[in-house]
């Protein structure tokens, strides 16, 4: 058989195959195919507000292309048959009315701004799935009991920020930073037409919702590198930042023996080969990074007297973070008397605790995703998502495609369109099930 055919028939067989038979959807069977053309040509346009010469998009948040690209997306919405309003937070929401609306809904989507030289596929894919999903039914004329909303997050890359201000609220610290656009978020919101002001009419109470679901590619290279077609995230991962300050003596870099020296740079690169031997030696998933380092006074002729660096820790586990944690202190610990360098961690509040999922939603995406005969595996994210801050609020999924080469935050970066149709498809039948009932 062709590879081609091959490809055709499974495709066939994956998309969104529905059984609808009550009074509320059609009596009939239905099989509704996701568009897999319409949705990689919605990719390709949306991918022209904010293209760069290397292939990607700077479509940061607030910018002419953010502003143009929400147009787009809007525009979509309502080609889907969607009502659509804007937030106090410029969140952009698109509606179905369900046959119950006393229901509370179900939301999905994602966001579409970028990272500076970013690429086509993060956030992008979530949000045209959804508007997919809801197009999906709209043109099949199947009606879901509970009320459905489609969610185009507000500057997801720049700290979570529409997320953030549904969920738990923004303050004046977050509203005073300055975004990649160059305004800071508050007048960042106001450009795109929500009201720093009145935030807290954009805040939602758990009441309000049934569940929530994000579709998103891996930005990780698991699922390419095995052949997997769906990720079933089990959550996304707690970060913590800490900036570790080493305190040596600065003296004469040509007149210090080299058995005389309390050198902090010395204990630095020490430290930075523990902390990597300490998370590869620990049994799990867990993390753990240094990605800078400042040596004072910084001159190539003296020898470093104090050194900042950055340690960074992730995992699932807020007591396996610690546990990484304990063993760094430990090894720091001996390194400072071995070299006579005090060294002292300093944590940041800059801290997300880890935020797992929901398990019902879990077995309904992993089930969702067998019915329509596609592999999958659980797995976490180690990358921030806007489905952390729904956790608050809502019982949430999240599902992975994959990411060729694992590659993201990159021109590089690419989903085939079989992939976004696959999770167009897991993510239909996930709000159906759930609307059915199954949560």
């Amino acid at each position: 058989m062709s590879s081609s055919l091959t490809s055709s028939l499974r495709l066939l067989a994956i998309c969104s195959w529905l059984l609808v038979a009550t009074t509320v959807h059609s009596a009939e069977n239905q099989i509704i195919l996701a568009n897999t053309e319409r949705m990689e040509q919605r990719i390709l346009t949306l991918s022209g507000f904010g293209a760069n010469p290397q292939g990607g998009v700077s479509r940061v948040a607030f910018s002419k292309a953010d502003i143009e690209g929400r147009e787009y997306i809007r525009d979509l919405m309502e080609e889907a048959g969607l009502e659509v309003r804007l937030d106090t937070a410029g969140n952009i929401i698109g509606k179905r009315e369900g046959s119950d609306p006393d229901l509370p809904v179900i939301m999905f989507g994602s966001h579409i701004d970028s990272v500076p030289g970013g690429g086509n596929y993060d956030g992008d894919v979530g949000v045209i799935a959804a508007i997919e999903v809801a197009q999906l039914l709209h043109e099949n004329g199947v009606q879901t009991r509970h009320p459905l909303e489609v969610v185009s997050f507000t500057d997801e890359e720049g700290g979570l920020i529409g997320s953030r201000a549904m969920t738990t609220g923004l303050g004046p610290s977050a509203l005073s930073v300055v975004s990649h656009s160059g305004i800071t978020i508050a007048e960042g919101i106001r450009v795109v037409g929500g009201n720093p002001d009145q935030l807290e009419l954009a805040l939602r109470s758990p009441d309000e919702f049934t569940a929530f679901i994000e579709l998103h590619i891996e930005q990780g290279a698991f699922l390419h590198e095995e052949g997997i077609d769906i990720g079933v995230v089990e959550g996304i991962v707690g970060i913590r930042w800490w900036d570790v300050v080493i305190e040596g003596i600065a003296n004469h870099a040509g007149t210090t023996p080299m058995n005389r020296r309390r050198d902090a740079m010395l204990s630095a690169a020490e430290l930075t080969l523990a902390v990597n031997r300490v998370a590869t030696s620990l049994e799990g998933r867990q993390v753990a990074t240094v990605g800078r380092i400042r040596a004072e006074p910084g001159a190539p002729n003296v020898i470093p007297g104090r050194v900042v660096m950055s340690l960074e820790i992730r995992d699932l586990d807020a007591g396996k973070m610690q546990q990484v944690l304990d063993a760094i202190m430990i090894e720091a610990g001996s390194i400072a008397e071995a070299r006579q360098t005090p060294i002292r961690f300093e944590e940041l509040d800059v801290a997300s605790p880890p935020a797992p999922t929901d398990l019902r939603m879990r077995k309904i995406i992993a089930q969702s995703a067998e019915d329509l005969g596609l592999s999958y595996k659980f797995m976490p994210s180690g990358a921030g998502h806007d489905a952390q801050d729904m956790t608050h609020v809502a019982p949430t999924g999240m599902i992975f495609v994959p990411s060729v080469g694992g590659i993201s935050h990159s021109p590089k970066e690419f989903t085939s369109s079989e992939d976004m149709a696959n999770g167009a498809g897991v993510l239909l039948r996930t709000v159906l099930a759930i609307d059915g009932g199954a949560l």
